[in-house]
């Protein structure tokens, strides 16, 4: 009986399509060696996103592809993942112990996108990746009260602040450092400066991502992190009926014109399920985001349900992602979050870090 070929491997392991990334794992680059020891196979993938959630099942996969092969009597499979840096809007650098930075954006108020930017937060968490959570809505910051947190960070050296500490996730935000009840009556060029402080001087630890909640909207806030912040890329979220459609397209064109790739679209209030008999209604009309996303050709990331579980949980300070880990919601949650990152993993790498710096010196 022949030995099976590194190539025979390759070829059988392009037929398995990873769902997240929508690619096989060799045209992906994730596999990273094939070694073969008689009529024994070992297979090394490297995946560029967090997948804790689904390992199990892309290692099954890879086992049945080259264990269909003729001359192949046993599989083992290694898996793991690496988040890089990649790149940002051209005229800016990463910042320090941030790899990837995500904006979590809505055109409108209301469509629950603070909620959909914690629990994505904590989805990555819950992956596998360093996860850290900026609240950018200066005036009105929900971050603390979803995250059950309070009080004030601690600053070390009186210049920079120690990011807050909730269910493994790194926050930030103006309502840590001001009362729950006071308005924040300042005009644009405070509120830009201070959300580059809130960014640049928290001393964020390592993330792989940082999700930044950003206000509502297409003004001030949302310019300044299209100009000085650099985005790796952002999350569309809205809800299916047009009104709602409608801004979610300006913000859509908005990260297109300043070059910050859009990683997809989620729909909140997707359907509404019946608490009592269980009957299910596209209250908000169906279907717009999934429109939206072909329109503009990004993907759908995921629909979620009108539940009043997730607005009860968030209102107590206990996410659903960690409030009910094992429930169809966080499901759903954990599976938008490893579609966004595989999104970005396929985006290209940032070698800013590895560039030396040039001094030019008069002698």
């Amino acid at each position: 009986m022949a030995e099976v070929t590194k190539e025979q491997i390759e070829t059988a392991l392009k037929g398995y399509i990873e769902p997240h990334m929508e690619k096989n794992l060799v045209d992906a680059k994730c596999v990273k060696s094939v070694s073969i020891d008689g009529d024994k196979v070992n297979v090394t993938v490297e995946l560029g996103f967090p997948a804790e959630g689904c390992k199990d099942e892309i290692i099954e996969q890879v086992k049945a592809q080259v264990a269909a092969l003729e001359g192949v009597s046993s599989v083992t499979v290694g898996l793991s993942w690496k988040v890089v840096a990649h790149s940002v809007q051209k005229s800016l650098k990463p910042i320090d112990n941030v790899k990837n930075i995500i904006a979590v954006a809505s055109g409108k108020g209301g469509v629950g996108k603070s909620t959909t930017a914690v629990n994505l937060a904590l989805a990555l968490a819950a992956e596998g990746a360093k996860v850290g959570l900026l609240d950018a809505d200066i005036y009105g910051p929900s971050q603390p009260r979803m995250l059950g947190v309070s009080g004030q960070p601690e600053s070390r050296d009186g210049r920079t602040l120690e990011p807050m500490q909730s269910y493994g996730l790194q926050a930030m935000s103006i309502g840590f450092l001001v009362d729950e009840e006071t308005p924040m009556i300042w005009r644009g060029p405070m509120v830009t400066q201070a959300l580059e402080q809130l960014l640049n001087d928290t001393n964020w630890d390592s993330l792989d991502y940082l999700v930044i909640d950003l206000p509502p909207g297409t003004g001030d806030t949302q310019l300044t992190l299209a100009q000085k912040v650099p985005v790796s890329g952002a999350v569309i979220v809205t809800t299916p009926q047009d009104i709602a459609l409608l801004d979610a397209r300006k913000g859509f064109k908005m990260f297109e014109k300043v070059e910050v790739p859009v990683l997809g679209i989620v729909e909140n209030m997707s359907i509404h399920i019946c608490s009592q008999c269980g009957h299910e209604e596209h209250i908000f009309g169906e279907g717009g985001g999934q429109r939206m996303a072909t329109q503009y050709g990004v993907d759908f990331l995921g629909a979620l349900p009108l539940d009043i579980r997730i607005r009860e949980e968030t209102d107590g300070g206990k996410p659903t992602v960690v409030a009910e880990p094992e429930s169809r919601i966080s499901q759903i949650y954990r599976e938008i979050a490893r579609k966004t990152a595989a999104r970005l993993a396929l985006q290209a790498k940032s070698y800013a870090a590895k560039f030396p710096n040039i001094v030019i010196q008069n002698n």
